[in-house]
C-alpha cells in the first residue's frame, strides 16, 4: 500500500529529497504523499526511506491505498517505463 504523511509532519523537509519516485510534495500546510507514485520504495531500496528518516515517525501505510507488494513492484516498473 501506499504510504501516507499524518498532521503530525512538522515540515523538516527530510522526506522529499529521499523519495526515488517524487512522489512527496508540499501541501497546503504539510507534506503530502501522491498514492499513485508511492511504491513505498520497492525496486529501490528495502525499507521506505522517508519512514526511515522521519523524526516524528509520521509516515503510517495508507490504509485507502491497499497494495501487495507484487502490486508495488509493478508500479515501481510502470513508473520507470521498464518492461515487467
Amino acid at each position: 500500500m501506499a504510504l501516507m504523511i499524518t498532521d503530525e509532519c512538522i515540515n523538516c523537509d527530510v522526506c522529499e529529497p529521499v523519495c526515488p519516485n517524487n512522489a512527496i510534495s508540499m501541501g497546503e500546510e504539510i507534506y503530502e504523499i501522491n498514492p499513485s507514485k508511492c511504491t513505498e520504495c520497492v525496486g529501490h531500496f528495502d525499507v521506505p526511506q522517508c519512514q526511515e528518516l522521519c523524526p516524528v515517525e509520521c509516515i503510517p501505510q495508507d490504509p485507502k491505498n491497499i497494495e501487495s507488494k507484487s502490486e508495488l513492484k509493478r508500479k515501481y516498473f510502470h513508473l520507470l517505463k521498464l518492461d515487467a
